[in-house]
């Protein structure tokens, strides 16, 4: 029995090869062909077929929402009043304005002039005016020989400009917040060959006054022209 099962299976095994094969195919025993002109035969409307390329950023992306809103927030949107628009910040903007500093005849003068000015409109604060130093060459005789020191100083190299004030006829060759800054400029002239410049006080520290606008606007600008010969020259500025 069990040879003929083997044999049977043999058998078997023969038949489903020359079957798969296709050896079979003259009596009508051979698999259905799955070759490419078969698929091709079976293919519906090929011509509609397109190949369409994907941007991958754009897939992944999400797209606008087309999931319908239900009625009843429809209706509560359309029903809301619109939103306000933001306040717009005010045409008539006050700015802090400030000028200074004045010595005691000025600020005199200055209260004169800012009397008719709206109460609470300006004020002048006390402000410490320190002392300065200059770097000082002079008194010359005459101007023959403070032309002849200032050509010395070009050919050196070395800034200069005039003393000014009571310090005529004299040059300056630096101002300077503290003695001993000033004292340190006329060692570094020495290395350059000047000689008989000196340290000098050209201001002694003193007590002043700075005025104070911390909230000009447009009517309040109109009326400053009041205060104009009173300030010396000095102009209002941003205050610090």
């Amino acid at each position: 029995m069990l040879r003929l099962a083997v044999i049977a299976l043999l058998l078997a095994n023969a038949g489903y090869y020359a079957w798969s094969q296709g050896l079979l195919r003259p009596l009508g025993y051979a698999p259905q062909e799955q070759s490419e002109p078969q698929r091709m035969n079976q293919q519906i409307k090929p011509e509609t077929l397109q190949i369409l390329k994907v941007n991958p950023s754009k897939t992944s992306s999400a797209g606008p929402s087309t999931t319908p809103t239900p009625p009843s927030l429809a209706t509560a949107a359309n029903d809301s009043p619109p939103s306000s628009p933001s306040p717009s910040a005010p045409a008539d903007a006050a700015e802090c304005l400030q000028a200074g500093v004045f010595d005691d005849r000025q600020a005199e003068a200055l209260r004169t002039a800012a009397a008719g000015l709206p109460q609470g409109s300006w004020v002048l604060e006390p402000t410490p005016v320190p002392g300065r130093w200059m770097v000082y060459m002079g008194r010359f005789d005459d101007a023959e020989t403070l032309d002849r020191k200032r050509a010395e100083l070009r050919a050196r190299k070395v800034d200069h400009d005039r003393a000014g004030g009571t310090l005529e006829l004299g040059l300056s060759l630096g101002r300077f917040a503290s003695k001993e800054a000033a004292e340190r400029e006329l060692t570094n002239l020495g290395n350059k060959g000047v000689r008989t410049a000196r340290v000098i006080q050209e201001r002694a520290e003193s007590s002043g006054f700075t005025l104070r606008l911390p909230a000009v606007n447009d009517a309040l600008r109109a009326q400053l022209d009041v205060l104009r010969t009173a300030m010396a020259g000095k102009t209002l500025r941003t205050c610090a």
